[in-house]
């Protein structure tokens, strides 16, 4: 009877446990759910937007985020579900061949996330700071190509090829026993060694942000010395504006020359806003992995005794990841937005851009990334080019936001 009874006592324990539980799995799921859901909707977003979209088909730099939404959708659909799974249910339930393919598309799909955005960083610094005028001559089709399929054969070698032959694990099988031991339930346990958590934490997170910063950087520096060049112009145009005795032939070329101002400015504001949309980008990539990097090296110098929900928590922000990028470019990238609008709201006119009904005119290296260009020629010849450029700059009035 007393045997019955204690029986009864602990089942009626676990259904209340189970009860007080059941609220914050409900939350949990809901979480995990929404952050799946948006991101594979805004990825999805941004791949049908560069594919319908011609204009923004000719910026190479989109093919580059059209990669990396690829890898982020797949994350999306193929890494967070089985997590999702094992966090709510507290058990893994596909064997310990999947959990390290699982691990291993992990390491692979995050690992390209990180080398996009450093291409893209690359791309940029290459187009404004280095080489603007010979860009397109420089960043051709093929070495797009050859960079994006870098960018995913190089995960490679640090995700499947180590963790499917099991470097990782080499001289720490007694850690992991102790921690299959310590589990209540089936779990996918995943534990590396110092040289695969130092090889890997470099190759995927701290050489490419390293590169980026300096990109970035560069970029910065190079966009503050156009708006210094911008406000002498500015101000040198208004002192020619000012003179007295002016003729109405003079008129006509001080208009021409505000014209002329008026379109350098705006390509410079489009050039130094796209940097800061990219800056914005990787300063968030850094931002949700950096704590899981961060551990990642620490754990197996101090004894792998970072709790288990730290590691959650720091895996689950950088997943978050995935579906930050297209709510980036949505808010902070003007043709993005105008895409989305599009799709959207199923093609209406009013979100359409005006360059599209007028004659199409081809996008040159100078209307792209052509601030440099102008801004040099204009200091070195002190004004005397308005005439000769008065007419490309007219001529290309209504595709000038397309170009852009």
């Amino acid at each position: 009877m007393n045997v019955s009874a204690a029986g009864q006592m602990l089942v009626m324990e676990e259904l209340v446990s189970k009860s007080d539980s059941m609220p914050k799995r409900m939350a949990l799921i809901c979480f995990l759910s929404l952050v799946m859901l948006m991101s594979i909707l805004g990825n999805l977003l941004v791949m049908v937007a560069v594919c319908k979209d011609r204009q923004l088909r000719k910026i190479k730099t989109n093919y580059f985020i059209v990669s990396l939404a690829f890898a982020d959708l797949l994350v999306s659909v193929l890494v967070m579900p089985f997590g999702a799974i094992e966090l709510v249910d507290q058990n893994w339930i596909y064997g310990e061949t999947f959990c390290l393919v699982r691990t291993s598309l992990d390491v692979l799909l995050t690992t390209a996330s990180i080398l996009h955005l450093c291409c893209i960083a690359l791309d940029r610094y290459y187009a404004i700071c280095c080489q603007p005028l010979v860009y397109r001559n420089k960043m051709t089709p093929m070495r797009v190509a050859l960079m994006i399929g870098g960018c995913w054969v190089i995960p490679t070698f640090i995700s499947f090829l180590p963790i499917m032959q099991g470097w990782n694990s080499i001289g720490i099988d007694q850690w992991i026993e102790e921690r299959r031991r310590s589990s209540n339930s089936t779990s996918c346990v995943f534990m590396v060694n110092k040289p695969y958590a130092l090889t890997c934490s470099v190759v995927a997170f701290y050489i490419p942000l390293v590169l980026m910063v300096l990109a970035y950087q560069r970029i910065y520096i190079t966009a503050r010395a156009h708006a210094l060049q911008i406000s002498m112009l500015q101000r040198a145009g208004g002192a020619g504006a000012s003179t007295p005795g002016t003729s109405g032939a003079s008129t006509g070329v001080g208009a021409g020359a505000d014209s002329a101002d008026h379109q350098r400015n705006h390509r410079m504001r489009t050039e130094t806003k796209a940097a800061k949309t990219l800056c914005i980008i990787m300063g968030c990539f850094c931002l949700c992995w950096a704590p899981f990097f961060v551990t990642n090296v620490v754990d197996p110098f101090i004894d792998y005794s970072v709790p288990e929900q730290l590691w959650t928590a720091c895996l689950w922000l950088g997943y978050i990841n995935s579906m930050l990028n297209p709510i980036l470019y949505a808010f902070l990238n003007k043709s993005f937005r105008r895409a989305f609008l599009i799709i959207l709201c199923c093609g209406r006119k009013r979100y359409r851009r005006p360059s599209i009904m007028a004659p199409s005119t081809t996008c040159t290296a100078t209307q792209i990334n052509g601030s440099t260009h102008v801004l040099k020629y204009s200091v070195l010849h002190n004004g005397n080019h308005k005439k000769q450029e008065k007419k490309p700059l007219h001529t290309n009035i209504g595709s000038r936001e397309s170009c852009l």
